[in-house]
């Protein structure tokens, strides 16, 4: 199972949406950690071995492809285009039940 960090963009309701279903989630609210930069959250979420889920995709993008040049793993960037509450909630519960955690290492995906 994914285990899921969303960074300080996305409400701390989807995180609790999500966790209602069953998923193991986190948000940068709930652990204080909202005032991180993008690396900084890159490495918070790697550091608690869990995917992070951004509407920030360029910057992510970038930090993806710098982590693949560097040799450096990831448990998976997941990123979307600001989207409503619920949308984001009911893309991010079909893309967590349908793929694994191997299957996200290291890979970026669109959600």
């Amino acid at each position: 199972m994914i285990k899921l960090y969303l960074d300080e963009d996305v409400h701390k309701k989807v995180a609790s949406a999500l966790r209602l279903k069953g998923y193991d989630v986190i948000s940068a609210h709930e652990v204080q950690k909202q005032s991180l930069d993008d690396y900084q959250q890159l490495e918070y979420s790697i550091f608690e071995q869990m995917a992070i889920f951004t509407f920030n995709a360029g910057d992510f993008k970038r930090l993806h492809e710098e982590y693949m040049k560097a040799g450096k793993n990831h448990f998976g960037i997941f990123v979307s285009k600001q989207i409503p509450l619920g949308e984001t909630i009911k893309r991010l519960t079909k893309f967590l039940f349908s793929h694994s955690s191997e299957e996200t290492k290291n890979h970026i995906f669109w959600i």
